[in-house]
């Protein structure tokens, strides 16, 4: 019998150990490095190195805070994924970014479009997420019958979905993505079914192999969409759409952006630049195109909500074929009103400080060195509009008593201005 109690005793020890190691509930890495597998929350603190083990779950009711300078190097064999049931905060600074992303020896040519992780599943119990100076590269791992988030019935709840770097799904839920960047994944950059967002000052580029947009909208979603970059997506900077059912209505403003080069890559789709379906109401003002697949356009079976608008857009192609393609009349495109839209290659250069206009359009390798904010004597500094008001100006309070607010509307189009 005693023999019997001590091989108990054993086996329940070996199983709690096992347990412990499976969930590091309520982690403070306040000190130290660290690594995590199973249930987090808590703090990991400023300059840490997080070495994600495997998939990692915030539980509902729970937050997790990643302050400035975090690294989270995430598990590249079992491609791991983030799920959030309860609240996320990543806040790095200009300085000192945090970063979700993998081991300096996997970021090869051969790992350009990722799939080495999996990416950020907000569930519809996540109340509040915010990404501020946050990078996150290098994963859109396609999911399996093993996957975390098949096996709760996240994102498309089936196996052999490439996930997106950032899925969120609370209608009631906000949603804070600003001034971060979103690189090297293998689709879509995000995938937002529902909740109060700003997505502001953002960059996207290198993403998408054979689809795959940078910010896509569903029902559900109040959403301010301003001041961002997109390069090269491989399908279109943005898709806003009212499917799936959800209340309210998908209400999308997106103004001061710029996109460059965007649908090329995938020349035999519907769309390439902003596209507008099933009764989204879209507002969409002072954007800058450049050597974009088309511009602002519609699903013509599906159309956008007629309320919307669209105005001050600004167009320009290096060559004739661009030029053409954005004409309204053709392609189903938007007409807006005050729209800046030549009809010959080469009208409207917007005079960007240091890019070459004439960089072939199926080009998605970014170079940190390229400028997009406007020389002085562009025309594009004054063809803005400021005759419309953003959802969250007035600004979103967080349980954690952090606001964030909208950008105002600049007087100029794309997301830079002039460089003083």
């Amino acid at each position: 019998m005693k023999n019997n109690i001590i091989l108990l005793f054993t086996a329940l020890s070996i199983a709690l150990l096992a347990a412990c190691e499976k969930a590091n509930i309520d982690v403070d890495t306040s000190d130290a490095n660290g690594s995590a597998i199973g249930e987090v929350s808590g703090v990991w603190s400023k300059g840490s190195i997080q070495h994600i083990k495997g998939d990692i779950i915030i539980p509902e009711g729970k937050t997790l805070t990643i302050e400035e300078g975090v690294t989270v190097l995430m598990d590249s064999v079992g491609k791991a994924e983030i799920v959030v049931l309860g609240n996320l905060y990543a806040l790095g600074t200009a300085e000192n970014p945090v970063k979700f992303t993998v081991e300096d020896k996997y970021k090869s040519k051969t790992n350009e479009f990722g799939k080495l992780w999996g990416g950020i599943l907000a569930a519809p119990s996540c109340q509040e997420l915010v990404l501020d100076h946050t990078i996150i590269e290098y994963g859109g791992a396609v999911t399996s019958d093993a996957s975390m988030s098949v096996k709760m019935g996240l994102y498309k709840k089936t196996a052999g979905e490439a996930l997106p770097a950032l899925w969120f799904s609370n209608i009631d839920g906000k949603l804070i993505v600003q001034n971060s960047t979103i690189s090297h994944f293998h689709e879509d950059c995000t995938y937002i079914e529902g909740g109060k967002i700003i997505f502001a000052n953002n960059r996207f580029f290198s993403n998408g192999v054979t689809g795959g947009e940078a910010m896509n909208f569903k029902s559900g979603c109040l959403a301010d969409v301003a001041y961002n970059l997109v390069y090269s997506v491989n399908t279109n900077a943005l898709k806003l759409s009212n499917s799936g059912d959800r209340i309210p209505q998908a209400h999308i403003i997106v103004y001061n952006n710029t996109m460059l080069n965007t649908g090329w890559r995938r020349p035999t789709a519907k769309g390439g630049s902003v596209w507008l379906e099933a009764s989204v109401k879209a507002e969409v003002y002072n954007n800058l195109f450049a050597n974009t697949r088309f511009g602002v356009k519609r699903d013509p079976k599906k159309p956008e909500d007629k309320r919307s608008v669209s105005s001050n857009n600004w167009y320009y192609g290096y060559d004739q074929l661009t030029v053409d393609q954005f004409q309204v009349g053709k392609n189903d495109i938007v007409e807006g009103t005050n729209d800046v839209r030549g009809k010959l290659a080469g009208e409207n250069n917007p005079k960007f400080v240091n890019y070459p206009l004439e960089t072939p359009g199926d080009n998605y390798v970014f170079n940190a060195a390229w400028d997009f904010h406007l020389q002085g004597n562009s025309s594009a500094l004054k063809a803005g509009t400021l005759a419309f008001k953003p959802h969250f100006i007035d600004g979103l309070t967080l349980s954690n008593g952090l606001s964030y607010s909208s950008p105002q509307p600049a007087t100029y189009v794309g997301a830079f201005g002039a460089k003083f």
